[in-house]
C-alpha cells in the first residue's frame, strides 16, 4: 500500500517537474545577439538558464569604443520573473513580469523614469526583437532593437 501511495504522489508531481523552473522557459534568449547600424554595434550575450537565473552582459560599441554597457540578471521571485538591470552611468532598476514566457516576455516597472517596460520577443530561431518603452516628459516613447543571432566569441 505504501508503494502505491508513493507512486501516486510521484505521478502528481510529474507535470510540475516537466515544466521546470520559470526561468527555463526563457531558454530561447540563450546565446549571442547583435544589432548593427551604420554607426554602432549593440551586443547582448545571454547565459542559459541555470539555478533559477539568466545572466546577460551587453554593450554598445562605436569605432571600437564602448559607449555604454549593461549587466542584467533575470531571477525568480515566487511565480514572477524579475529583470534586474544595471546599466552604465545609471542606478540599477528592477522590472517584474508574469507568465506566460514562451515566445516573449514583458517586464514592467511603472515607477521607473524610462523605460517603464522592457520587452523581448522571439522572432524565429535566429532573430530577437527587443523594445524599451514608456513615458518621458509626458510623451510616450519606444525604442526597438532587432537582433540577429551571432556566433559567441
Amino acid at each position: 500500500m505504501r508503494k502505491l501511495g508513493a507512486l501516486f504522489l510521484c505521478a502528481l508531481a510529474l507535470p510540475a517537474a516537466a515544466q521546470g523552473r520559470p526561468t527555463d522557459r526563457l531558454a530561447w534568449l540563450t546565446g549571442c545577439w547583435e544589432r548593427r547600424t551604420p554607426t554602432a554595434v549593440v551586443e547582448e550575450h545571454w547565459s542559459a538558464p541555470a539555478g533559477g537565473i539568466l545572466l546577460m552582459f551587453g554593450r554598445t560599441l562605436r569605432d571600437d569604443r564602448v559607449l555604454e554597457y549593461e549587466f542584467v540578471r533575470i531571477y525568480e521571485s515566487g511565480d514572477t520573473l524579475v529583470y534586474d538591470a544595471h546599466p552604465s552611468g545609471q542606478a540599477p532598476a528592477e522590472f517584474r513580469a508574469l507568465p506566460p514566457y514562451d515566445s516573449g516576455v514583458t517586464f514592467s516597472n511603472p515607477a521607473h523614469d524610462f523605460p517603464q517596460r522592457v520587452i523581448y520577443r522571439r522572432a524565429g530561431s535566429d532573430s530577437l526583437a527587443a523594445r524599451v518603452e514608456g513615458t518621458r516628459n509626458g510623451q510616450t516613447r519606444g525604442v526597438d532593437f532587432q537582433y540577429r543571432r551571432v556566433r559567441c566569441g
